[in-house]
């Protein structure tokens, strides 16, 4: 009689946040993203396509994202974002007190500055709003797969939290972000999300590899990987 034996799924490993590179990897999350919020508050266009001018930074915060939820769980993951977070609410009324202070005689930039940092607070609670919904769904989503899976089908786990993270960014992030740079009419709105989703998401599942080596790179560098849980 052949005997029938289940085998236990793998273990999804972790590693703790002692180290410092899950500092490193919050810090440069936490300046991508207040970049991108300035960028955001240029509206842009490449002929038929509309999209804004942070359009190429954004997507390296999900992919900076990626590799904290998959090396350091779900518990790091929301903490990191819940930091660049506050970070990014802190520079936006940064923005707004710099704009409303009172210029010198000789300053003459008070115009520029409030041209260009002034639809920011609104791009940024657009950029917050999107960003923690949509990194909260990736992270949860990557460490979820992982849980069922382990160690295995990575590029899978990058690629359907991606899909469902940036899906979730993008359509809150537009919904109020459009009106501030001029995008009114129905049809320039969906233009703008879909473009949006399509790109961002594309450019995480097409640099994947990179995405992936990186993660084997930190994986292979924390002294402690596979002794923390999610």
């Amino acid at each position: 009689m052949t005997e029938s034996v289940s085998r236990a799924p793998e273990r999804a490993h972790f590693a703790p946040t002692g180290t410092g590179l899950y500092a490193i990897f919050v810090a440069v999350m936490a300046v991508v993203l207040l970049l991108s919020n300035i960028g955001a508050s240029k509206g842009v266009t490449f002929g038929p396509i509309i999209t804004d001018g942070g359009f190429f930074l954004f997507p390296l915060a999900y992919i900076v994202g990626d590799v904290v939820s998959e090396v350091y769980g779900l518990k790091a993951s929301r903490r990191a974002i819940l930091t660049t977070f506050a970070l990014s609410a802190f520079a936006a009324i940064c923005y707004w007190i710099i704009i409303a202070l009172p210029g010198a005689e000789w300053y003459d930039g008070q115009e520029a500055l409030a041209r260009t940092l002034g639809p920011v607070p609104m791009i940024v609670l657009a950029s917050l709003l999107g960003f923690l919904a949509g990194q909260l769904t990736n992270a949860w989503s990557m460490v979820r797969l992982k849980r069922r899976s382990g160690e295995r089908l990575l590029f899978g786990r990058i690629a359907l939290s991606t899909l469902a993270g940036e899906f979730v960014d993008t359509l809150v992030f537009c919904s109020i972000a459009a009106g501030v740079i001029g995008i009114t009419g129905l049809p320039d709105f969906l233009n703008y999300v879909l473009v949006g989703f399509l790109f961002k998401s594309a450019v995480e599942i097409i640099l994947s590899p990179v995405t992936m080596w990186v993660m084997g790179l930190v994986k292979r560098a924390e002294p402690h990987y596979g002794e923390a849980t999610a």
